[in-house]
């Protein structure tokens, strides 16, 4: 990579860090607010984790691959 550009993974990191920071957003709106008719296992609030994980995973992305100057 040539010196002072941005790395296309810091970039894939803003983005699953961004979609993991909605879901999870949907994901605890949920939990508070059940949807009605209730949802096959909405139980295990898969969205909140599902969202935790990409945000973890997006941070780690942007956290590595920042750019330096």
């Amino acid at each position: 990579m040539k010196e002072g550009g941005i790395s296309i993974w810091f970039l894939i990191g803003l983005i699953i860090s961004v979609y993991g920071a909605i879901i999870t957003g949907a994901g605890v709106y949920q939990y508070y607010y059940p949807p009605t008719p209730s949802l096959a296992l909405a139980d295990r609030h898969a969205c909140m984790w599902w969202g935790l994980f990409m945000l973890i995973v997006g941070v780690f992305y942007v956290v590595k691959f920042r750019p330096r100057g």
